[in-house]
This record gives C-alpha cells, sequence and structure tokens, in this order.
C-alpha cells in the first residue's frame, strides 16, 4: 500500500472519531418530550452505530491485511535472498557440469577417432573379404563349368557306348542269322522248308555235316570242345558247362578229376560241369551263392542253361539286400502269363520279358544283359536277340552286401519263400558278370566254346544247397533225367 493510502486512511479514522464524540454529547443531554423528528434521529444513530460497528469492522480488517502485506514484503525480501543463493549455487553447479561436459567432449572425440579407425580396419577387411569371396565364387563357378562340361562329355561318351553296344548286339543277330542261313545253305536239299522248319537238335546229324563244312577238321583230343558250335535255334549246354577251374567249389559242388569224355553220337553237347536239379516246387529248394556282390553293379550279364519241367518259369534268381528284397529278381508265377518273367532291378520297376520257348522241357541257354547307361536292356534265348529295350532304371545302381539265390523269391534277406515262386527243372552253366557281355560272346557261350573272362560268380560259389536239390553229374546235359 503507497502513501496516499495511508493518508486517506488516517483522515477517514479522524473524522469517524470526531463524529463519534458529538454522538455521544448529544446522548448525555436532559432528556425532553419525544417527537417524530427524535424518533427518526434515534433510529438514524441506531443505523449510524450499526454502520460504525461495521466500519470498525472493515477498518480492523484491512488494518490486519496492512500487517499481513507487510509482513509479505519480509518474506519476499527472504525468498530474494534465498533465490539468489540458489542461484549462485546453481551457477557453481552449472561450472562443474561444464567442466564434465568438457571432459566428456574430449572423450567422445577420442572415441571418434578410434571409432574411425576402426571402420577403416573393418572396411578394408570386408574389401579383402568381398575380394576372396569373389574370386572363391569365380573358381566354384570355374569347378562348375568344368564338372558340367566333364558331365556333359561323360553323357554323351555313355550315349555314344549305348548306341555302340546296341548296335553291336543288333550286328551279333544279324551275324548269327546268317551263320545259321550258311549252315543251312551248306546243307544243300536237306535245308527245312520255311512251312515246316525243322529243329536241329543237339543230335542233329546234318548240323555235324555243317559245321565240318565251314571248319577244318578238329583233332580227336579237342572234339568236346569243337563240336559245339550250332546255328541259331540249337538247343544245347556248352561242352565245357560254362565254367572255369572249379578249385573254389564248395564240397557239395566239388568234382574229382575225369578223364576227357569222347560223345558217342554226332553232335552231342556235353559237360563236365554239375547241374542243379530242382524237382518239385518245395520252398526247401534253394541254392545259395554267396559271397554275393561285393561291389555296386552298374551293368550285369546273367547267362545259364535252363530246363524247365512245369508249365511256369519260376524264379531263377534273387538278389535281396535290407532296403529291398527286389534288388534283382528274374522270377515267374503260376498266376502269370505262361512262359512270361519278370525281370526286377529295385523294386517296384520291372520288364516282363517274353521266354515262352522254354516250356518245351528242352535245355535252352538264356542270356539276360543290362547297363545303366541309358537303362538298355536285352534278352538272348539260344543265341537269339529275344527282346531289347532302354529307359530301365537309367543311371541306376544294385548295392552290394546282399542275399543271392537261385530257385525261389526272396521277401525278405535269405527267406519268405512262396512255392508258387518257385523254379521246377535244372540249371547248369550259370555264370554271372558286371559288364554286359557282347553278341561274340554270347555265342561263344551258347555254342560250348570258353568262359568270358572277368564272371564275378558262377555255380562254384554255391554255399548251400538247400531241400530236395539235387547235383546232377551228366557227361551230356541231353542224357541227363
Amino acid at each position: 500500500m503507497g502513501f496516499s493510502g495511508r493518508k486517506t486512511l488516517s483522515f477517514f479514522l479522524i473524522f469517524v472519531l470526531v463524529y463519534l464524540y458529538g454522538a455521544s454529547s448529544q446522548e448525555a443531554g436532559p432528556a425532553g418530550p419525544r417527537k417524530p423528528f427524535f424518533e427518526r434521529l434515534r433510529r438514524l444513530e441506531e443505523q449510524f452505530r450499526r454502520f460504525q460497528e461495521a466500519t470498525l469492522t472493515h477498518l480492523q480488517g484491512v488494518a490486519s491485511n496492512h500487517n499481513v502485506s507487510w509482513n509479505v514484503d519480509v518474506r519476499f525480501r527472504s525468498l530474494a535472498e534465498e533465490s539468489q543463493a540458489v542461484a549462485l549455487a546453481l551457477n557453481r553447479s552449472q561450472a562443474a557440469v561444464q567442466g564434465d561436459l568438457a571432459h566428456l567432449r574430449a572423450w567422445m572425440r577420442k572415441i571418434e577417432r578410434r571409432s574411425r579407425k576402426a571402420d577403416s580396419r573393418l572396411q578394408a577387411l570386408d574389401l579383402a573379404l568381398s575380394k576372396k569371396s569373389e574370386l572363391r565364387a569365380r573358381e566354384r563357378k570355374g569347378q562348375k563349368d568344368v564338372a558340367s562340361r566333364l558331365a556333359r562329355d561323360v553323357q554323351a561318351l555313355r550315349d555314344v557306348l549305348a548306341r555302340l553296344s546296341h548296335l553291336v548286339h543288333s550286328q551279333g543277330a544279324r551275324l548269327a542269322a546268317l551263320e545259321g542261313r550258311l549252315l543251312v545253305a551248306n546243307l544243300g536239299t536237306a535245308a527245312p522248308s520255311p512251312a515246316q522248319p525243322e529243329r536241329l537238335g543237339p543230335s542233329s546229324l546234318k548240323l555235324q555235316r555243317g559245321r565240318q563244312a565251314l571248319r577244318a577238321t578238329p583233332e580227336p583230343s579237342s572234339a568236346p570242345q569243337d563240336s559245339a558250335a550250332q546255328p541259331q535255334g540249337t538247343r544245347g549246354p556248352p561242352a565245357s558247362g560254362g565254367h572255369q577251374a572249379s578249385d573254389g567249389a564248395t564240397a557239395a559242388l566239388r568234382d574229382p578229376p575225369r578223364p576227357a569224355w569222347t560223345p558217342q553220337r554226332p553232335g552231342e553237347r556235353c559237360s563236365g560241369g554239375p547241374v542243379l536239379v530242382f524237382p518239385n516246387a518245395s520252398t526247401e529248394n534253394v541254392v545259395s551263392l554267396s559271397p554275393g556282390f561285393l561291389t555296386a553293379l552298374r551293368a550285369l550279364s546273367f547267362c545259364s542253361w535252363v530246363r524247365t519241367a512245369s508249365g511256369h518259369l519260376g524264379t531263377l534268381l534273387s538278389y535281396a539286400t535290407e532296403d529291398n528284397d527286389n534288388k534283382l529278381v528274374l522270377h515267374g508265377r503260376d498266376s502269370l502269363k505262361p512262359g512270361s518273367i519278370h525281370f526286377v532291378i529295385g523294386d517296384p520297376a520291372f520288364r516282363e520279358l517274353p521266354l515262352q520257348l522254354l516250356l518245351d522241357g528242352q535245355w535252352h541257354h538264356v542270356c539276360v544283359l543290362w547297363t545303366s547307361t541309358q537303362g538298355r536292356y536285352w534278352l538272348h534265348v539260344d543265341r537269339r536277340l529275344v527282346a531289347t529295350g532302354s529307359h530301365f532304371r537309367e543311371g541306376y545302381e544294385i548295392p552290394p552286401g546282399g542275399s543271392l539265390v537261385l530257385g525261389q523269391e526272396q521277401d525278405r534277406v535269405a527267406g519268405g519263400f512262396d512255392s508258387s515262386e518257385a523254379f521246377v527243372g535244372s540249371m547248369s552253366g550259370l555264370a554271372i558278370w558286371d559288364r554286359v557281355l557282347v553278341p561274340g560272346e554270347v555265342t561263344s557261350l551258347a555254342t560250348g566254346r570258353e568262359l568270358p573272362t572277368g564272371a564275378i560268380l558262377t555255380l562254384a560259389n554255391a554255399t548251400r544247397v538247400g531241400g530236395f536239390v539235387q547235383r546232377a553229374d551228366c557227361t551230356c546235359l541231353e542224357l541227363c533225367p
């Protein structure tokens, strides 16, 4: 509150005091008769008194407020002093914080320099790694290109080999046919007519004369081997039974040395090798070959002399592993078409081969050939190419380490036999190669010449002959019961 306000308040207080003094002096006078004027005056006095009381109350409130405002000024001054002290403390704190910030800025600059150095090193390492990765990528690309070129070259070679093999087999079949025609032509007028073709049996005198016309007269000591050349369609086993020396044979199939047997009749086919006879369809009739396949096979040749004694062929060969019980199977069931046989490689893939010629109860020479190159396969019966095809298990490998048996079809390794799939008949001269025989080798086998080299399994590898299977030591297969 200012000076002018204080002056006005003092003047007002003096006026009120004077008025109150006058009013009190009037009341002290003698009381006269009351008139209406005095009544009004009395009422005015009462009103004034009440106003006076209200004014005093107001003045007291104003005075107390004046004292409060005075106290507020004091408080404001103390607050100002405190604020100055706080500001001084803040300035000191700010100075300390600025010093700390200066230190932090120095550390930040050092860290930035170090980080820039680390970034430069990382960039150099990244550049070196990228160059190395590019070089490795180029090397891998080059290796892939080389590998792809090699794969293409290998595939081209396989295609060429497949075509050559097919061409060789075709030419072999033609040569066999030409040789048969030449033999028939040398027989003169005794050749059979086309309407009634004569079956040249193993003891045919005509065949003997034709062979003598084409060849020089053999020495007597080589008669069993040289007398084996027969024309297409001749039935009869080879002179040596398709076997090499039987030094590794088991006791059941080992024969003592015998003198050379001289044919008693012209044209006879004789063999010093064993003949396995499966007399009935018992599930016990089985022959096991060991040690089986020692390495994976990408090609296969199976050849054997076969004579069947039932209306279906049954199982010639079965090879099973733990993964698949039909890795390699040549089997026929009594429910199949008579004379048909399934050639299975890695079940369920198979081809049906026509072998109706084998149902006449005579000896026939059978060769089944297969190669994973283009999946080509061939079937030869008595030197003749009966069936061929391609894209059968192309690129497949027959794994090693399985169980190989003759005469039964395995539903599990070395077991699970079924009498309806059993072979009933005789086998001789069986051999297996891990390559595809050429037609000349097939002809050599079918005409009783020497066994082609490289056979991985023969009947000398038979380790178990079970059931009613018998071994016959016939000097000539035609004379076997």
